[in-house]
C-alpha cells in the first residue's frame, strides 16, 4: 500500500506565486510535519499563517504533513485547509519526520522549501533571514542555530548537554562545519534538495543531519541564522531512542564517507584554488617547520640550563634557521646547487628575525604579566609565537626569498617547486 493516503492542494484560484501581471515571484513552501498534534496544530498553523501573511514579502504555501497520526490531527488539518487558502495537507500511513519531508519536498514546485516544528519553538522573526540567502542564490541550504553567537535559548540542562555533545561529536567524528544539526528550523533551494534526497537514507530524526552532511560533502554552501528558541515542555520526543538512532546514523554515514559512496549528483560550488605550486609546497614547509620547531625547543631547553631565556631563544633560533632555510630551499621550493645559496640564507635569516622578534616579545610579555613562569609556560608561549611567525615566514620565502623571478635561471638545478 502506498504511504500516501491523502494529498490536497489549494484550489487553482488561490495558488500562490503567480502574480496577476504574468511575472513569476519566488514561492516558498513551509512544511509542518506532525504526529498526534491535535492539541496544538490549529493554533500553531494559524499563528504561522498570520505571521507570513502580514510580514513575509514572498508568496508562500504552508503544507501540513501528517505522518500516521492516530488522534484527530488529520481532521484538524482538513479544517485548516478548508479555511485558509494557502494551506494544504498531506497524510502518510507511516511515521517518520524524514519520510514526511522527503515526500513533500521531492514533489514541490516551490523555489525554496522549508520546515519548522509544529510547536513553533523558534521565533518566527528568523524565518526571512533564513530563506533570503536561498532566494538570492547566495546559499544552497540554511539552518537555524541555537548554538551560534547571537542566539537566545531557553531549555533545560539535560537537552542542552545532549545537543552540545551531539554536535561536538558530528564535528570531531564526521568533520561537520555547521553548528546545530537538530534545530527544527531549516530551508533549502528546491532544486538542490531534490538532487540530494535520493542519496539520503534516513527517514526519521537523523534525516536532516544526513542531508546537511551530504550537502557539505558535495561542496554546497550552508547558511546559519542565530535564533531565539524556547524549549517545548510538552515535547514527546524519546531522547534516548533518538540518540541511539542518531549514533547509528553517524556510523552509517561514516562508513559511506570512508568508501567514497557519500555523494550526490549535484554541482557544488568551486572552492578557491591555491596559487600555483602552493598545494605541494605547504605540506613540505609544514613538515620542515615542525622538525625545526622541535629542534629549536630542544636546543632552547638545553641552552636554558646555562643561560637566560632571551639568549637561549636567540641562539636556538639562529642555529635552526640555517637548517630550516636549507631544507626549504631544497625540498619546498626545489632549488638545488650553490648559486644564490648565500644570498638566500641571508634573506632566510632576515625572515627568521621576525620569528625572533615575535618569540622574544612573547617571552618579555609573559615575564611582565606573570613573573617567575615555569619552563612549561615559557615553552607554550614560544609555540604560540612560532606558529604566527611560521606562517609569515612561508609567505616571505614564497613571495621574496625563493620567488621564481628572483632565482637565477639554472635549468638543471632549479625546478620552481614543481613536481619532479
Amino acid at each position: 500500500m502506498s504511504p500516501l493516503v491523502t494529498e490536497t492542494a489549494p484550489p487553482a484560484a488561490t495558488q500562490p506565486g503567480r502574480p496577476e501581471n504574468g511575472g513569476r515571484q519566488r514561492l516558498v513552501e513551509v512544511v509542518v510535519p506532525v504526529y498526534n498534534e491535535e492539541h496544538v496544530l490549529e493554533a500553531s498553523v494559524r499563528r504561522l499563517y498570520a505571521y507570513l501573511s502580514e510580514t513575509f514579502p514572498y508568496p508562500f504555501r504552508v503544507t501540513i504533513a501528517d505522518n500516521a497520526s492516530t488522534d484527530s490531527t488529520w481532521h484538524v488539518a482538513e479544517a485548516l485547509m478548508a479555511d485558509l487558502p494557502r494551506v494544504r495537507a498531506v497524510r502518510l500511513e507511516r511515521k517518520g519526520r524524514g519520510r514526511a519531508l522527503r515526500h513533500v519536498w521531492s514533489g514541490s514546485d516551490a523555489d525554496v522549501v522549508a520546515y519548522m516544528d509544529v510547536d513553533l519553538s523558534t521565533d518566527l522573526d528568523a524565518f526571512l533571514p533564513l530563506v533570503a540567502p536561498l532566494i538570492s542564490g547566495h546559499s544552497d541550504l540554511a539552518i537555524g542555530s541555537r548554538l551560534s553567537r547571537g542566539s537566545a535559548v531557553v531549555r533545560g540542562p539535560k537537552r542542552e548537554i545532549i545537543s552540545r555533545c551531539y554536535n561536538l561529536l558530528l564535528r570531531t567524528a564526521l568533520a561537520a562545519r555547521f553548528s546545530d544539526a537538530q534545530c527544527g528550523f531549516k530551508a533549502a533551494r528546491t532544486e538542490i534538495v531534490q538532487a540530494l534526497l535520493p542519496s539520503v537514507e534516513d527517514e526519521e530524526w537523523f534525516f536532516d543531519t544526513e542531508l546537511l552532511l551530504l550537502a557539505e560533502r558535495n561542496g554546497l554552501r550552508i547558511h546559519e541564522v542565530p535564533v531565539d528558541w524556547v524549549d517545548d515542555p510538552d515535547s514527546r520526543v524519546d531522547v534516548l531512542h533518538t540518540a541511539l538512532d542518531d549514533l547509528k546514523g553517524m556510523a552509517r554515514v561514516g562508513r559511506r564517507m570512508l568508501t567514497g559512496a557519500f555523494r550526490a549528483p549535484v554541482g557544488g560550488r568551486q572552492r578557491p584554488k591555491l596559487p600555483s605550486g602552493m598545494a605541494r609546497q605547504l605540506p613540505s614547509f609544514a613538515i620542515i617547520g615542525v622538525v625545526s620547531t622541535l629542534a629549536q625547543l630542544l636546543l632552547y631547553v638545553l641552552l636554558r640550563m646555562v643561560t637566560g631565556p632571551f639568549a637561549a631563544n636567540a641562539l636556538s633560533l639562529v642555529i635552526t634557521a640555517i637548517g630550516n632555510t636549507a631544507a626549504n630551499r631544497r625540498f619546498t621550493f626545489g632549488v638545488t646547487g650553490t648559486q644564490g645559496a648565500f644570498r638566500q640564507q641571508l634573506e632566510g635569516g632576515a625572515a627568521f628575525l621576525l620569528g625572533l622578534t615575535l618569540s622574544t616579545g612573547g617571552l618579555a610579555l609573559l615575564h611582565a604579566v606573570a613573573p617567575g613562569s615555569s619552563r612549561t609556560v615559557e615553552l607554550g608561549a614560544l609555540i604560540c609565537a612560532n606558529g604566527v611567525a611560521t606562517l609569515v615566514r612561508f609567505l616571505l620565502m614564497r613571495a621574496w626569498v625563493f620567488h621564481p623571478r628572483r632565482v637565477e635561471a639554472q635549468p638543471p638545478n632549479y625546478t620552481g617547486g614543481q613536481n619532479r
